[in-house]
């Protein structure tokens, strides 16, 4: 890639289910491109997660710079609306070397948080607490039906009694329903032009992938890392605990169930995790998807980029979603 103004570089995500081969794709990406990686996933903030959240070891980054990775302690909270700044103040460091910046990993929530037009509402221990206190001595189905009346849109949407509380919280505090605060499929004029390329696997090769995947964390020490972890004061955590695979291998620890039991949930959780994914990304037509096996993935995906700054080399072709 020609040196362009740092205006001019877009923010490459790479999105798509976990264990499809997007960190591997970022480190590739960033080589050919002189591009920086920015971490998207939640739990490879924390220092010392590093099996279980298969965090690319040195000799994996290839020697790109990698940012967001180990900057909280396993006792912190990973809020989405701090993720947001750190992650766009990365990017506008990232240009401003010239360079390009290539966001990889984690949950759709997260991708969007650092690309797209999207305003986190507030909170108050205080009205969060009554509400909790309400629907323990009224029941949730009472805080929903207030719900239905206030914010019908929230109402049909969310599922469990955590968000019916909040949901009810936001509009105690803003006056607005909870549903004006979703995330809009439009990039932020903050943070520039954006491509996003996907990585299109088959399901049940999917599956084999993140059997083997867990597999490996357990041959490679996960539950040492849990112990060590919960020595640190995992369990206080308020995220890094409730990780898919740490969860589990707590459960091990504690002698409520077996190794063998606590890999079979991570995957079949890993598996659900991997849906979910995929049903967020593949609703979003801004997403340019590729073969994650392609023998030519990684000169499909610099051509999208090529493409997007307009500056393909004659005769490349341009991708189609």
């Amino acid at each position: 890639m020609r040196q362009r103004s740092a205006s001019a570089l877009p923010v490459v995500a790479l999105v798509g289910p976990t264990a499809s081969g997007k960190t591997a794709l970022g480190v590739a990406v960033a080589q050919r491109l002189r591009g920086e990686v920015v971490n998207a996933d939640a739990l490879q903030f924390y220092r010392g997660m590093d099996i279980g959240t298969a965090k690319a070891s040195e000799h994996e980054r290839g020697g790109v710079p990698h940012h967001l990775l180990d900057v909280l302690e396993i006792d912190q909270a990973a809020s989405v609306a701090d993720f947001q700044g750190w992650a766009r103040e990365a990017i506008a460091q990232i240009r401003a070397r010239g360079h390009l910046p290539v966001l990889a990993g984690g949950s759709g929530l997260y991708v969007r948080a650092a690309v797209d037009t999207l305003e986190f509402p507030p909170t108050d221990p205080q009205v969060r607490e009554e509400l909790e206190t309400r629907a323990q001595q009224e029941g949730t189905a009472a805080l929903r039906a207030e719900l239905a009346v206030v914010d019908p849109a929230s109402a049909e949407r969310v599922g469990d009694d955590r968000r019916v509380i909040r949901a009810l919280e936001v509009h105690r505090i803003t006056g607005r329903p909870f549903s004006s605060f979703m995330p809009e499929r439009r990039y932020h004029h903050d943070v520039g032009p954006v491509v996003q390329i996907g990585l299109r696997i088959p399901r049940e090769v999917l599956h084999e992938r993140i059997q083997r995947r867990v597999e490996l964390m357990v041959e490679r020490g996960l539950l040492e890392e849990v112990r060590a972890l919960d020595a640190r004061g995992l369990r206080e955590g308020p995220t890094a605990a409730r990780a898919i695979g740490y969860q589990q291998m707590l459960d091990v620890l504690d002698g409520r169930c077996t190794l063998r039991q606590a890999v079979e949930e991570t995957v079949v959780a890993t598996r659900r995790f991997a849906r979910r994914q995929e049903t967020w990304f593949r609703g979003d037509p801004r997403v340019l998807w590729l073969d994650w096996d392609a023998p030519d993935l990684v000169d499909q995906a610099v051509a999208v980029v090529h493409a997007a700054t307009e500056e393909r080399a004659p005769g490349t072709p341009r991708l189609e979603p």
